[in-house]
């Protein structure tokens, strides 16, 4: 339920509100395997993070869901295009080169 709130917000362009319910979300998952099952989640709350502008944010989120599944494509490409909007276009070009491995580039 909280989740499909994070989704509207996100989609009303309020990054920052979806931003708060997420970090909620992740926060209260007390599953043993850490993030486990929360994929989505973490996604759109490194998606948020983009879109906010919380660059540092949406870098470590993103890099946690690569660490995760190193196949995840889509966070691959989330990472290249919020270190490309930093300016640090050579530390963003391996995971440009990933997601486009991967079929995710755009």
């Amino acid at each position: 339920m909280r989740f499909r709130w994070a989704e509207d917000l996100f989609s009303q362009r309020d990054y920052r509100g979806a931003a708060k319910v997420l970090e909620e979300i992740v926060a209260s998952a007390t599953d043993e395997a850490g993030h486990h099952g929360l994929a989505d989640a973490r996604t759109l709350l490194a998606r948020s993070y983009y879109h906010s502008a919380q660059l540092r944010r949406a870098e470590a989120t993103a890099r946690e869901l690569l660490a995760d599944d190193p196949t995840d494509g889509y966070a691959a490409l989330l990472l290249a295009r919020t270190l490309e909007r930093g300016n640090r276009r050579d530390e963003a070009a391996p995971f440009r080169s990933l997601a486009n491995a991967l079929g995710a580039a755009a």
